[in-house]
C-alpha cells in the first residue's frame, strides 16, 4: 500500500481538511481491517477506526518522516486496538510474556500436506471463516504482527516499525504465528485433503 506519495504531508499539517479526507479515504479499509482482525469485533473496531483518525489529525505535526506515513498510521492504530484491549481486559500487554522471542520454535504437533488440496479449497467462505478463527485464536503478539505483515503486506522493517519491535523479534513472531495458525489449521485442511484423495 504506497499511497503516501497521492498525499500532501505539509497540506495536512497545515490542517488542509480536503486532504485529511483523502487520508482517510486511502486508508479507511486497512484500519478497519486491522482493527477488526485485532479486537475481533465489530464495534470496538469502528471505535479503534475513529480514534486512530482523530490521533492522527490531533498529531500529525509529530509526524517526521522518519518511517512512511502509512506506518505511522498503522503504528496509532495498533496502539488504539491494543488500548482497547486492555481496556476490555481482553488481554494485558502485546509484550507479556516476550522475553522468550529468541528462544528455539516449537515444532508443531501436526502438520497435515495440503498440497494436494486445490486452489479453491482456500478461497471458500468455510476455510475464510476457519482461518478468521484460527487469527482470533492467536495471542495478540503473534497475531498484531501476522496482521501487519502477512494480511496487510507491510514489510518486515514497517512491521518493526509500527509495532516499535526489532526485525529480529518480527520475524520470530511472524514464524511461530505462521506455525500456529497451520497447527490449528491442519485437522480442517486434512480432512479436506483426505476427502480430496478419495
Amino acid at each position: 500500500m504506497n499511497v503516501q506519495q497521492d498525499l500532501d504531508i505539509e497540506a495536512l499539517k497545515n490542517g488542509d481538511r480536503a486532504e485529511f479526507a483523502k487520508l482517510v479515504d486511502a486508508y479507511s479499509g486497512h484500519i478497519y481491517r486491522l482493527a477488526l482482525k485485532i479486537t475481533g469485533n465489530e464495534q470496538d473496531a469502528e471505535d479503534v477506526l475513529q480514534q486512530t483518525f482523530i490521533n492522527t489529525f490531533k498529531h500529525i505535526q509529530n509526524f517526521e518522516g522518519r518511517s512512511s506515513l502509512s506506518t505511522w498510521i498503522y503504528r496509532v492504530a495498533s496502539n488504539e486496538a491494543l488500548m482497547v484491549l486492555r481496556r476490555d481486559k481482553k488481554e494485558v500487554s502485546i509484550d507479556q510474556d516476550f522475553e522468550d522471542d529468541n528462544d528455539e520454535i516449537a515444532k508443531p504437533i501436526e502438520l497435515a500436506d495440503w498440497s494436494r488440496l486445490p486452489e479453491s479449497e482456500f478461497q471458500t467462505a468455510e476455510a475464510s471463516k476457519m482461518l478468521d478463527q484460527a487469527i482470533a485464536n492467536l495471542p495478540i503478539k503473534l497475531r498484531s504482527v501476522f496482521v501487519l505483515r502477512d494480511l496487510e503486506g507491510l514489510s518486515i522493517r514497517e512491521t518493526a516499525q509500527a509495532l516499535e519491535l526489532t526485525e529480529t523479534a518480527v520475524k520470530t513472531r511472524l514464524l511461530r504465528a505462521r506455525l500456529n495458525l497451520r497447527e490449528q489449521l491442519a485437522h480442517y485442511f486434512g480432512e479436506k485433503s483426505r476427502e480430496d484423495t478419495k
